[in-house]
């Protein structure tokens, strides 16, 4: 089966489902929804266009650095001088890195590679002020049998010093979860992003653990860099990460 890999790593990610009024809060690993939306993107499909195709192709992410979250206090002033709007509290994931997969229709998938390379529009991670720390796309894979197989082989792609510094022994995978399976609901299916109003519906979500010694490479080196020497349209000129400092 054909899957379609993404590498989500930025100084900044905000995941959120259910941020209402001055708090807007965010998950600790990106929605479904927030996938599909930087796909549309990358696509330049307007938002009344229908999302059926890229809602039905199966979803999963492994969160390789899961970051830390962080809380931005904004207020906001009218141009004419006029009176304060509320404080608002905007939340954050800061320093991590995850691993998205997705399968479905082959033609489809091939199409999202090349447009996630060649975006139309810019493509951002949960919201706009927060740009990815370089090439999103780690290409299309023949030799996983689904999603969570690739979830639970794919080199592990946290940064060096993370890998060197954590001392967890596996990885936490949230993925669609599957007719008979035990999954916690969540709101993050968009039916559409129309400006009238953006309307969701419900997912179940099957949460398991990958143990590291599992994934490819880690035998040989557990410190096997960010991306995998296989991903080679994944990494920075010259093997610099400009972001490395994070």
């Amino acid at each position: 089966m054909t899957v379609l890999l993404l590498r989500l790593s930025g100084p900044l990610q905000s995941w959120g489902d259910s941020s209402r009024f001055v708090r807007r809060n965010t998950r600790t690993e990106p929605t479904k929804s927030g996938v599909v939306g930087l796909l549309a993107s990358a696509l330049g499909r307007p938002r009344e266009d229908s999302l059926d195709d890229l809602c039905g192709l199966e979803f999963g992410i492994r969160a390789d650095q899961p970051g830390h979250v962080i809380c931005d206090f904004q207020t906001e002033r009218p141009q004419d001088g006029g009176k304060a709007m509320p404080l608002s509290y905007r939340y954050y994931l800061a320093d991590a890195k995850f691993l998205v997969a997705l399968s479905g229709d082959s033609v489809l998938l091939q199409q999202l590679r090349d447009a996630v390379c060649s975006p139309k529009w810019p493509l951002f991670l949960g919201r706009r002020s927060c740009p990815p720390d370089g090439p999103v796309c780690l290409g299309l894979r023949e030799e996983y049998t689904d999603v969570r197989d690739a979830l639970s082989k794919y080199p592990w792609i946290a940064a060096k010093w993370y890998q060197r510094r954590t001392k967890a022994s596996d990885i936490e995978v949230c993925c669609d979860a599957r007719e008979g399976e035990p999954g916690l609901s969540q709101a993050d299916i968009p039916l559409t992003f129309s400006g009238s109003g953006r309307k969701y519906v419900s997912r179940g979500v099957f949460r398991y653990r990958v143990p590291l010694d599992s994934l490819e490479g880690s035998s040989q080196d557990k410190t096997f860099g960010e991306v995998s020497a296989s991903s080679a349209d994944a990494t920075f000129p010259g093997g610099h990460d400009p972001m490395g400092f994070f």
